[in-house]
């Protein structure tokens, strides 16, 4: 039986931390791609109109106008879909943004395949991969709704380029409102020393869920979030490593490019030990989140199974 917790949606802690802000940040701008009410900035549209900026569906213009802001001392809060605003203006990303180390703040939801009923074309699985491939940008993949709005204050405050990962679909809150976010340091959220499970955004629920059903086999699983994909918690990474000799990573992402691959390199650097990945092996089809993750092999029990693989190799 795995927990039930209670559900918010991230996108719309987002829009609300950002209004939240404004009087504290006058410098922040907000950008928009004619998609203003599902990424909640219509609120912050609809008091600050004159610090809102909409270039509907023309996301390499968009990106261009909040490299410019950026360089002109202003904090651009950028945001649309993650298949918009990070796949479509790549380039524009990797020149005017990441080259000469802007402070442009991307925030994207509908990320990943819990954007669902829209289908393949609209699920954004490389998102990770193309940001984490972008020189001196912040990546961040917040667990849920409480994670979120910490994550945007800190990066309103951090310069640098960021790319904040979010979703449609409300998520499981695995947070109480003392939690303390720290960019780049990721959070144990359960401890053990058979085995490892490093998970990201809504998956880090799923393996808080594989952790108590590995308990009742007598296996004590770690559970971390690693919310942080860059900068990469290595220490913590290499500590899980030593101390329990097999790892399991998490992610509602492509296999490639993403935390697995994060955590493959730390290791196979640095401390080589048995590593199963869990994450998506191609694109998806339209359908209800929860049977979409299901479907894909992202659910606690797949999770549980990776981490017995996992185990096996580790005794050998």
């Amino acid at each position: 039986m795995v927990a039930l917790r209670a559900m918010a949606s991230a996108r719309e802690a987002y829009g609300r931390t950002l209004l939240e802000m404004a009087e504290a940040y006058p410098d922040i701008v907000v950008l928009g791609g004619d998609l203003n009410v599902s990424v909640f900035t219509h609120l912050w549209r609809d008091k600050y109109p004159e610090r809102f900026f909409d270039f509907g569906p023309a996301e390499q213009n968009l990106i261009g106008v909040g490299a410019g802001l950026a360089a002109s001392g202003k904090i651009p809060f950028v945001s649309t879909f993650a298949v918009f605003g990070v796949g479509r203006p790549f380039d524009q990303l990797r020149v005017l943004v990441a080259q000469p180390h802007l402070n442009l703040k991307l925030v994207c939801t509908h990320a990943g395949i819990l954007t669902g009923e829209d289908g393949m074309s609209a699920h954004a699985i490389e998102d990770l991969a193309l940001a984490c491939s972008l020189s001196g940008f912040t990546v961040v993949c917040p667990a849920d709704a409480v994670e979120t709005a910490q994550a945007v204050r800190v990066a309103a405050e951090v310069q640098g380029p960021f790319y904040i990962r979010l979703s449609r679909a409300p998520t499981p809150v695995v947070h109480d409102q003392g939690y303390r976010f720290t960019l780049g340091r990721s959070e144990v959220m359960r401890e053990g020393r058979d085995v490892t499970i490093l998970a990201m955004g809504v998956m880090v629920s799923v393996g808080l869920d594989a952790a108590e059903l590995l308990a009742k086999a007598g296996v004590q699983a770690r559970v971390i979030n690693m919310h942080t994909l860059r900068p990469a918690d290595e220490s913590t990474i290499l500590s899980a490593a030593r101390e329990t000799g097999a790892l399991v990573t998490a992610e509602e992402h492509y296999i490639h490019g993403g935390l697995g691959s994060i955590v493959a390199q730390v290791v196979g650097q640095h401390h080589p030990v048995p590593l199963e990945i869990v994450a998506l092996q191609g694109y998806s089809e339209s359908g209800k989140a929860e049977e979409l993750m299901l479907k894909c092999g992202l659910s606690a029990d797949n999770v549980r199974k990776a981490a017995e693989r996992a185990l096996r190799r580790k005794q050998g």
